[in-house]
């Protein structure tokens, strides 16, 4: 299972990709197998030597006990102190952020594909969308 942030695409650009593990309790993971999240408007943010996943929404599994349960609450990315360090310098110097691209599956394994990227202006988003629909019709027409 593969949950994308699209929005991410379109509100920044890319820079370098790179991959981290999260902590979960038991019913957030059955409701991430079962495609049950969304990372729109979620970010990552550096707290002292820990990396944390803040605004990511992975809605209650329909079987656990719902009491109790904030499906907004921040929780944290599984990174290597040395990729802690070198994220938090190259985000702290200039204007580029952590952002959750995807969440997906790989054996038993959850992991959370990041982005380091930089946010794109408002005209850069006009110019994206335009040539995202000059496109479209180009291929439109190619059908016919």
């Amino acid at each position: 299972m593969k949950i994308v942030n699209k929005k991410a695409f379109f509100d920044y650009q890319i820079l370098e990709r790179f991959e981290a593990g999260i902590n979960l309790n038991g019913a957030e993971v059955k409701a991430i197998r079962l495609g049950m999240a969304d990372l729109k408007g979620s970010f990552v943010k550096i707290i002292g030597s820990e990396a944390y996943l803040i605004n990511a929404k992975i809605f209650p599994y329909q079987y656990a006990r719902p009491e109790g349960y904030d499906e907004r609450r921040t929780r944290k990315l599984l990174l290597h102190k040395k990729e802690i360090i070198a994220l938090k310098g190259r985000t702290e110097g200039s204007n580029l952020s952590i952002i959750p691209l995807s969440i997906y599956t790989t054996k038993n394994f959850i992991k959370v594909e990041l982005g380091l990227g930089k946010g794109k202006k408002e005209y850069q988003k006009k110019e994206a969308k335009k040539k995202k629909d000059l496109e479209r019709e180009t291929e439109q027409e190619l059908s016919y």
